[in-house]
């Protein structure tokens, strides 16, 4: 396969029939279409999608707000601020977006979001909102208690990702999903607790080393299929050992993303997070598994996108197309 970053005149015509004018171009043809696309930000509970042995469901665990160019990294901000509009403080909505799978015996979550642990001045600085209850209301409406998850698959334990894995009850930490086994990949709760300078503050311990002490962790070793029609992805670009998980079945496939596309505007290739610690290894990872996907029909799952859930792309010249977008 050539190179994707090579800006041939097979890609610049493909980039003109989709209206995307540069392979980093910031305008709306990516995370626009037109009015079938509606704001998910004010529900909590989305569709259900039934995949192999497994029913599997989006929850909308609440919105918070990172800086843009942070989120963007190499590209002009008058370039990324057409598809995501930054407020005065030059921060972006993002969503907390969960996955719920249940079948086979099991009930598992996909990541834990962002939780209650958040004081006044944190809270203002990451716009944090979960005035719709959040995780917990949300597997409320379908009459679960968090007792009742089996597993935890935490993508990482970035503090946007997992601070959900605790609460504060009487200023004691406790685990928001009690009876839960917590899946990590072993390399990165390593790295967790001996993070770099660059991501340090990436990470809160009170989130999750009370795994530590309890029977409730389950450390990973690589790629798995952690259950049946359930696989384990792992990712280094972002962070060491991220995990994205896919879900087969006879007819779709899934990919829930985590942090290697977080939204839509991500889908083009240079656009990739300073918070990333490779950020070429993510660019290579974006490629593998987004061409992948586009060959193979799979539907993704975009974890901070404000407006999309998930879609199916196509491939036309090293561009991808993305198609319309769905709820799940």
């Amino acid at each position: 396969m050539g190179s994707l970053a090579e800006d041939s005149a097979a890609a610049a015509a493909a980039r003109s029939r989709h209206g995307l004018l540069a392979p980093w171009l910031g305008d709306r043809a990516v995370t626009m279409h037109g009015a079938a696309l509606m704001s998910r930000c004010d529900t909590n509970l989305e569709k259900i999608m039934q995949i192999g042995l497994y029913e599997v469901t989006a929850i909308l665990d609440g919105t918070f707000a990172l800086d843009g160019g942070s989120m963007f990294g190499v590209v002009p901000k008058p370039l990324w601020e057409r598809a995501q509009e930054p407020d005065e403080r030059n921060r972006v909505r993002l969503a907390s977006r969960l996955l719920y799978i249940q079948g086979a015996g099991r009930r598992i979550l996909v990541d834990t979001g962002l939780g209650d642990k958040w004081d006044e001045k944190r809270r203002e600085i990451f716009q944090v909102d979960r005035s719709a209850g959040g995780v917990l209301a949300a597997l409320g409406e379908r009459g679960i208690e968090p007792g009742a998850i089996t597993d935890v698959i935490l993508t990482h334990l970035h503090f946007d990702h997992a601070a959900g894995t605790t609460f504060r009850e009487k200023e004691t930490l406790q685990l928001t999903f009690p009876n839960a086994i917590h899946h990590v990949q072993r390399r990165h709760w390593d790295w967790a607790f001996n993070p770099t300078l660059k991501d340090a503050g990436s990470f809160r311990a009170e989130d999750f080393a009370l795994l530590a002490g309890s029977d409730r962790l389950h450390l990973l070793e690589g790629e798995i299929e952690l259950f049946e029609g359930i696989e384990i992805v792992v990712l280094d670009g972002h962070t060491p050992a991220m995990q994205v998980v896919k879900i087969r079945g006879p007819e779709t496939t899934l990919l829930y993303l985590a942090d290697l596309v977080p939204t839509t505007t991500h889908l083009r290739w240079p656009y990739i997070m300073s918070y990333d610690n490779e950020p070429l290894v993510t660019l290579a990872e974006k490629q593998r598994y987004l061409l992948r996907a586009a060959r193979e029909g799979w539907l993704l799952v975009f974890e901070h996108d404000p407006q999309v859930t998930a879609l199916r792309v196509s491939e036309d010249n090293g561009v991808l197309v993305p198609g319309p977008p769905r709820d799940l």
